[in-house]
This record gives structure tokens, sequence and C-alpha cells, in this order.
């Protein structure tokens, strides 16, 4: 058996969500989202004091987490929280620690 087949699906997802969580900024990223139905990655870059490409990072990780999701609104992405996946992910953080 290897290391992937030991892994429940549930425990990999779950372990992509803390991975994504895991930076103070991302926390901030997914809060600010959280107060508002979408932004754009210029209001964001507004709002976070980090490098533009430092914050594209930032955004790829939740976004590959599936924590956010981005609309291309040329020349702008518009960004806001993947609602779906937060109940996920609420709840594979809450069984985690319930069982």
């Amino acid at each position: 058996m290897t290391d992937k087949d030991f892994y429940s699906h549930d425990e990999k997802q779950l372990a992509r969500f803390a991975k994504a969580l895991s930076h103070p900024v991302r926390i901030y990223i997914c809060e600010l989202l959280s107060k508002q139905t979408c932004c754009y990655s210029g209001d964001l870059a507004e709002e976070v004091p980090i490098a533009r490409s430092t914050l594209s990072q930032h955004l790829k990780e939740l976004k590959n987490a599936g924590l956010i999701q981005g609309e291309i609104a040329a020349p702008k992405i518009k960004y806001c929280l993947n609602k779906d996946n937060w109940a996920v992910a609420r709840e594979m953080f809450t069984n985690l620690f319930n069982n």
C-alpha cells in the first residue's frame, strides 16, 4: 500500500483546505471575501499590504483548494467565496474534532 492509497479522499481534501488556510494573508483574504458578494483583484490589492504578485500566489492557492472562485471580467478578475466548498470544509473540520 502506498501513501496515496492509505489516506481517504476526505482526508486528502481536508488537508488541501488546511494547507490553503495555513497563511495569515489567506485567512485575511477569506475574511474580506466573506463580508461581500465578490471583490475584484485590484480592490484586493489595495486592501492587502503585499505585492500584487504575492497576492496572486495566495489567491491561486485558495482557488486551487476550491475555497474561492475567480471569474475573468477583463481586464480584472472577480473573486468570491465558493460557498459550497466552504460548507464542505466546515463540516469536515467539525467532524475531525468531534469524532
